[in-house]
């Protein structure tokens, strides 16, 4: 695996409750300032959005999971969808209304993906789950990496959001994400960087 490009040098922020229009989030409690950097990178295109898919009750998938029929899968529950509502919501009370959305190729993570409203989604491997299959990881995280690496290096004129999975997450940015939390990651020195985090309630 390439290490320039392996999260070495991350920052945890803590997370607290903050309000955004009348959507409660997690919102880092670093300075303002802080904060408000990290949303301005990602509406210039020098950060992008991280996101684990939205609560879906239990772990991993059934035995008789089918990648190409959503009724196999461990699906998103209501609340699950209202928090991806409100993710959306959030987004867009920071001025986030079109983003490019790419997504794993799992159901909850489509779903979640789809009630951002952000746009179009587009499915990749790239953000595909290997929790059952760690043979993989190695794989799959070097094709994400090369994705993030590829949209901060040349951006594009709307922000990018890729909704994926917690094993993903982890092995990107070595931070756990709850259901439905968000990453504000940037580049620094070529690893990985996680700015900002907050997620619905």
């Amino acid at each position: 695996m390439d290490t320039n490009i392996i999260p070495l040098g991350r920052r945890v922020l803590i997370l607290a409750i903050a309000l955004f229009g009348s959507q409660a989030v997690a919102q880092s409690i670093t300075t303002p300032l802080e904060i408000d950097q990290a949303w301005r990178a990602l509406n210039r295109g020098q950060a992008i959005v991280l996101m684990r898919h939205a609560l879906a009750p239990g772990t991993g998938d059934p035995a008789e999971f089918d990648i190409d029929d959503c009724s196999t899968q461990r699906n998103l529950s209501v609340q699950g969808r209202r928090q991806a509502r409100e993710i959306g919501d959030t987004l867009r009370n920071r001025g986030i209304t079109r983003a490019h959305v790419l997504s794993s190729y799992w159901c909850r993570c489509i779903e979640t993906a789809k009630l951002l409203g952000l746009g179009r989604v587009t499915e990749t491997d790239a953000l595909n789950s290997f929790f059952e299959d760690r043979a993989n990881q190695e794989t799959i995280t070097r094709k994400a990496q090369e994705t993030i690496v590829s949209f901060l290096s040349n951006p594009l004129n709307i922000p990018t959001v890729m909704v994926t999975h917690q094993v993903n997450i982890t092995a990107l940015t070595g931070e756990a994400a709850q259901p439905g939390e968000i990453k504000i990651v940037t580049l620094e020195n070529n690893e990985i960087q996680v700015m900002a985090s907050f997620q619905a309630q």
